[in-house]
């Protein structure tokens, strides 16, 4: 019983989920309600709050999950690669393609979540995190024998790709047109030729 209970609950909470994403992303956070959430989950504003604290919190927790989802996937795609730079490559391409395919999600991780609140972007900066120590990884692992990372710092180089990358999918989302293999060819050839 119980565990048929926690599944409609999980099952709830996704609806909702999905409804925040969608409009989050249309019509940006702050101009969202959470009326127009549950309307959209065809539930109720009581269900909202019984799973959320608020519409912060489910878009701090959407951030989380989503995002999280998405830079583990980058990750797991870099670790199939055969050396630091293929790792890279796999990691750089894999985050472009995802972000292309995730419209709506890469829309809350690189526009609507920043400066949204100290909690969010708290959460914003972990993913940002993640990504850039698996790049300051793979550039530490580089420094001894392979010239063109051997004079830089692996923390900056990470944080140095996350920043570029984050920027040209954004711009590059709201400019239509781009080709999503050339981008990420063109970021492979700037940070691992």
């Amino acid at each position: 019983m119980e565990a048929r209970r926690e599944a409609r609950r999980l099952q709830r909470r996704q609806r909702l989920g999905q409804a925040a994403l969608t409009l989050f992303a249309a019509r940006g956070y702050h101009v969202t309600s959470v009326d127009e959430i549950v309307a959209r989950a065809r539930m109720s504003k009581s269900a909202f709050y019984e799973l959320f604290d608020s519409k912060e919190d489910c878009f701090r927790e959407l951030l989380a999950q989503e995002g999280g989802a998405l830079i583990h996937a980058v990750v797991e795609a870099a670790s199939a690669g055969t050396d630091h730079r293929d790792r890279m490559r796999r990691g750089i391409r894999a985050f472009v393609r995802a972000c292309f395919a995730q419209s709506a999600l890469t829309r809350l991780m690189l526009v609507e979540s920043v400066g949204l609140s100290p909690s969010v972007e708290e959460v914003r900066h972990q993913l940002q995190e993640r990504f850039a120590r698996m790049v300051a990884e793979e550039v530490r692992l580089a420094l001894l024998d392979d010239q063109f990372y051997a004079n830089h710092d692996p923390q900056v180089f990470g944080r140095a790709v996350v920043g570029a990358v984050n920027d040209a999918v954004g711009f590059f989302l709201t400019h239509p047109g781009v080709d999503v293999e050339s981008l990420a060819d063109s970021l492979c050839r700037i940070f691992a030729p």
